[in-house]
């Protein structure tokens, strides 16, 4: 049975995989690490302990891994990309300073690690189409360079230290559980919250601008799964491609009103999360992934679109 540490419990993947931990390896077993300001609350708050843990505070880290005796840590604690590029001060702090703790409190409690990447990674001169796993990082966005560093100290910290260090480039996530955060990726989250309260939505990138998408289920099996498989079969580590869906704005909005048709969408282009998303590639190529710990996505365009619709409709009551 793992103790696991949540860095970032309350965030948009936080919030989940903490409940979806608890699931598998109860609720006690499963700390939610937060910051003052973003409180557990409800039934993430009921479900197990949680505790003020600062990424920037590498006391407040060694301490709840004392105290609850911790084995892994997941750690969420970042600024998402539009995000960054407002506070990139504060984004490197997050970003690299909070897993230089992480890493370094690992090293000396012999803790495991996942900390996300992105296709964020990536930049102008990746190859846009099936973007291979070993290419070209050269980010020209905060967020882009604090997932390549991340990578790289993960890396060194494995090979020079033995930390058990995992992760991977999630692209744009979509969940009807939590609201979105400040992503480029997230006018995916934002159209279908448009398309439940019978909205008009201004869409914020470009026709013909695909991006990889997954939906939140499957991102968690992904941060879970990854954790649980063999490291014998390992070639790589931090971090690992994944994909599942790729689609332009036209394209989720006609999969969208095959449920809803008269939705309306309309365009009102925010130019820095343009120039971000065209940076980033079209799809990725996850068969390292595949090979090396069996990632297989279950959610595609349509399952995904009836899945959030539902589940959206009922909260809103429509």
């Amino acid at each position: 049975m793992k103790n696991v540490l949540i860095i970032g419990s309350t965030g948009q993947i936080g919030s989940e995989l903490t409940m979806k931990l608890r699931g598998i390896y109860g609720g006690a077993n499963v700390v939610a690490g937060y910051i003052p300001g973003a409180e557990p609350k409800g039934e993430l708050l009921e479900s197990g302990p949680s505790e003020i843990v600062d990424i920037t505070s590498p006391q407040q880290i060694a301490d709840a891994v004392e105290k609850y005796n911790i084995d892994t840590i997941y750690n969420l604690a970042a600024l998402l990309s539009a995000v960054a590029e407002a506070k990139p001060q504060l984004a490197w702090k997050i970003g690299i300073g909070g897993l230089f703790n992480t890493l370094e409190v690992a090293r000396e409690k012999k803790c495991a690690v996942f900390t996300p990447s992105s296709i964020g990674a990536f930049g102008n001169d990746t190859p846009k189409d099936k973007t291979p796993q070993d290419t070209i990082r050269n980010p020209r966005t905060m967020y882009g360079v604090t997932k390549v560093s991340g990578e790289l100290l993960s890396d060194y910290y494995h090979t020079r230290f033995g930390v058990d260090t995992r992760s991977v480039r999630f692209p744009g996530l979509i969940s009807y559980v939590t609201p979105p955060g400040g992503g480029t990726t997230d006018y995916a989250v934002d159209i279908y919250y448009a398309a439940a309260k019978g909205e008009t939505f201004e869409c914020p990138i470009a026709a013909g601008t695909f991006m990889d998408m997954m939906y939140m289920p499957d991102a968690l099996r992904a941060a879970i799964e990854i954790m649980e498989a063999n490291p014998d079969n390992f070639v790589h580590r931090n971090s690992f491609n994944i994909a599942s869906m790729s689609f332009d704005p036209e394209i989720i909005y006609a999969a969208i009103r095959k449920y809803v048709p008269d939705f309306k969408m309309v365009y009102k282009v925010d130019p820095l999360r343009q120039q971000i998303a065209d940076s980033w590639p079209n799809s990725l190529d996850d068969s390292c992934a595949r090979r090396e710990w069996g990632w297989k996505p279950e959610y595609d365009l349509d399952t995904m679109t009836r899945d959030m619709l539902e589940k959206l409709k009922a909260r809103f009551g429509k």
